[in-house]
């Protein structure tokens, strides 16, 4: 046995694992065009920089991760990549506990949420994003839009929580919209005056009445210096420590049956720093996941 244990030897191809991971190289449709569809494989790449030992708990992650590959995505629009998206999805949360997501850009987040196995009234979403990714649906889905898209599909407004909402990033229009659908709308400025868990913790007690959560972490929320990566993040975002605290809170959370991780760019990236975070950030969701079974 290996004397440093990496992330990557939990990851397999079983399908008796509890945990799926899923690449969606899906670029196309961008309001910013660029290269989403590279980020999966450079995350799987980053990963075998990290060890199983979280010191912070003192625990050995030993839990394995079913790796499905990549979905045929790349290159096609986001209505064209829908039911791709969501029957894959569907097929993951069906067999296992949790299902990760590595994107591609923000339209994968809506065929995932249709594919939790539940009606969109009993869905909860929660995005940390700084967008509210609520522009109009009129020349149909695209990374700009999956929110709006989502509540024109039935999904109800007091469903949804968007955390780390930035200025000058938005319209007023759109936060106006998302007030009056009902969305729990906590801007970045909230954010940095409370603490993350406390945010976090808010988030799901307001979701307490679905039945199964998805969450969309947009890697733009993060502080532009800290995220080179991600072609929408600006100054003044979150920090990376918030974005792995928050991301450890959630999926340790029961209902959350799905994570997305969005809007990375490696083409962008400088010095890995955001291949790296997007990889720590897969570390992070997989001892909150650990943390379910805990006594």
């Amino acid at each position: 046995m290996s004397d440093w244990p990496r992330i990557t030897d939990l990851i397999g191809t079983e399908e008796i694992a509890e945990v799926a991971l899923i690449g969606v190289p899906m670029e196309a449709g961008s309001v910013t065009p660029g290269r989403c569809d590279l980020a999966p494989a450079t995350i799987r790449q980053a990963l075998r920089r990290f060890s199983t030992y979280d010191l912070l708990s003192g625990e050995e992650l030993h839990r394995r991760v079913a790796d499905c590959g990549d979905l045929p995505v790349t290159g096609l629009m986001p209505a064209d990549g829908f039911a791709t998206i969501r029957n894959a999805v569907a097929a993951a949360t069906s067999a296992h506990r949790l299902t990760i997501l590595l994107g591609g850009n923000n339209a994968v987040t809506r065929p995932a949420a249709h594919g939790l196995g539940v009606p969109l009234s009993e869905v909860g979403l929660i995005t940390l994003d700084a967008h509210f990714d609520m522009r109009t649906t009129e020349d149909g889905p695209r990374n700009g839009n999956p929110v709006r898209c989502l509540l024109e599909d039935g999904l109800p407004g007091r469903n949804i929580c968007q955390i780390g909402l930035a200025p000058f990033a938005n319209t007023a229009k759109m936060h106006d919209d998302a007030v009056a659908a009902g969305i729990d709308v906590i801007d970045i400025d909230m954010v940095h005056r409370d603490d993350i868990a406390n945010v976090i913790d808010d988030a799901l007690a307001h979701l307490d009445h679905v039945e199964r959560i998805i969450v969309d972490f947009d890697i733009d929320v993060i502080d532009r210096s800290q995220c080179p990566g991600a072609p929408g993040a600006r100054p003044g975002g979150m920090s990376v420590n918030d974005f792995f605290l928050a991301a450890r809170i959630l999926a340790a959370h029961p209902k959350v049956a799905l994570v997305d991780l969005t809007e990375f760019d490696p083409s962008l990236d400088v010095g890995e720093i955001t291949a790296l975070t997007a990889a720590r950030w897969v570390c992070e969701i997989l001892v909150g996941y650990e943390m379910r079974f805990e006594a």
